[in-house]
């Protein structure tokens, strides 16, 4: 519901306070000039920050597809997905966009000035002149700041313990007392159910849970740009493990979209500095260039979004899930395209203090990221396999595979020598595990 609150001002209260906001707009406005050192200190920060999500999370991404916890099972995203992307993308900031507009208190003044005859007695008629304020609130944007920053308290608590959990498992003594956990939601019954939340832990998450909590509530109640980059850096980890690329090409379909919406985005209008500026919640990270002169009280900040971390993180854990299905026992192309963001970032951060003005940072990281490694895999004569890697399909190290089928065909013998040559192929000298048939009770 929206509320109009008329608030009654004399007009030349109104207007001394109109001088009053706009002296006060003045000086809010004036720059604060950081020092040499403290610049170079925000940015060095900024990209080693921005490098330790990429780095470790493109190695979690090979492992995690082991896991046969739910939490942990990749999401893979399709050329279908990479496509449709930018334009959910762009929408999604523009609705911000003009919530964010929407949602600022405004003076609305009511139209013609309203003359209003008050009787102070029989005798004399006396006239006033009143304006009238309107304030229009629909939502105000404090309070859906802290809807929001609700919402990515409970997000940042479980990411950040998830980032916390193999940690903690080093951690720990072997003596500590573990006891595991099991979370299963099921829908239906019978042979029509269905696993919906299948989620495994133990002693050790619920310590990583509780330190993260804390963290979270840090966040909550002062909003702290230490407890921002924490959960910032967890949401970025967790991108960059939990989201696969299937293949090169989905990743070139999904950069250059990104391209494109970041360029238009930032060039061509102010929605994407205003939308970051008025979003406060833990999607990006930030890193006080005041803080020689403050301290961790500094509140003037150069900041770096997520997206320019998780877009091209994928795609590096993807050329490197590539560099350990080649068998090379190198890691060429990881290296290339890490070697790339940092170039792409780095350029960035040159033109930004060149000219004063925000850079979208994905115009010099796509062309980076995916030159780099395309330059190399033409070098070394692998650009076919390079495009013709499918993630979806990797079959993981010391899992057999089967070449041939058993005839089923025949006696029970020559199914026993057939299953034996399959066993031979596949490598397996052990025999096959026999399960055991329980008869089923009829009712």
């Amino acid at each position: 519901m929206a509320e109009v609150e008329p608030v009654p001002v004399p007009v030349p209260e109104a207007l001394n306070a109109t001088d009053s906001n706009g002296t006060e707009a003045l000086n809010a406005t004036a720059k604060f000039v950081a020092t040499p050192e403290g610049t170079a200190l925000a940015y060095g920060s900024l990209v080693f920050m921005a490098l330790l999500p990429i780095f470790f999370g493109a190695l979690r991404s090979v492992t995690c597809s082991k896991s046969k916890n739910a939490s942990d099972m990749p999401e893979t995203i399709t050329g279908r997905d990479a496509a449709r992307f930018p334009i959910i993308a762009s929408c999604t900031l523009f609705g911000l966009y003009l919530f964010f507009k929407v949602t600022r208190w405004g003076g609305v003044r009511a139209g013609p000035q309203v003359e209003l005859q008050t009787h102070w007695d029989k005798r004399c008629l006396r006239t006033h002149t009143v304006t009238f304020v309107f304030r229009l609130q629909v939502f105000s944007q404090e309070y859906i700041n802290l809807l929001l920053s609700v919402y990515f308290f409970g997000l940042g608590v479980l990411a950040l313990s998830h980032t916390m959990s193999p940690l903690m498992s080093r951690i720990f003594p072997d003596s500590f007392p573990n006891k595991q956990y099991q979370l299963l939601f099921t829908q239906g019954s019978g042979e029509a159910k269905e696993e919906i939340v299948n989620y495994e832990f133990d002693t050790k998450n619920l310590v990583c849970l509780l330190i993260s909590s804390v963290v979270g509530v840090w966040y909550l109640l002062k909003k702290h740009w230490i407890a921002n980059n924490l959960f910032g850096l967890a949401f970025a980890l967790n991108g960059v493990e939990l989201l696969h690329l299937n293949n090169v090409s989905t990743g070139c379909i999904l950069l250059g979209g990104l391209f494109v919406y970041d360029v238009f985005w930032v060039f061509g209008t102010n929605v994407m500095v205003t939308v970051a500026k008025s979003f406060e919640a833990p999607i990006k990270l930030v890193f006080p260039q005041d803080l020689l002169e403050r301290g961790l009280e500094a509140s003037n900040f150069a900041m770096l979004g997520l997206g320019d971390i998780v877009i091209p993180g994928i795609f590096i854990a993807l050329l490197l899930r590539f560099d350990v299905s080649l068998k090379k026992n190198s890691r060429t192309y990881f290296y290339s395209s890490f070697l790339a963001y940092i170039f792409g970032l780095g350029l960035t951060i040159f033109v930004m203090h060149t000219f004063k003005h925000a850079q979208p940072a994905l115009l010099y990281l796509v062309p980076a990221c995916i030159g780099f490694p395309v330059l190399v895999a033409l070098i070394k004569g692998e650009l076919t396999e390079m495009f013709s890697y499918e993630s979806s399909e990797e079959v993981l190290p010391g899992s057999p595979r089967l070449t041939s089928f058993p005839t089923v065909s025949g006696s029970p013998a020559s199914l026993a020598s057939s299953m034996d040559a399959v066993s031979m192929a596949t490598g397996s000298s052990s025999s096959p595990r026999r399960r055991r048939l329980q008869p089923t009770p009829h009712m």
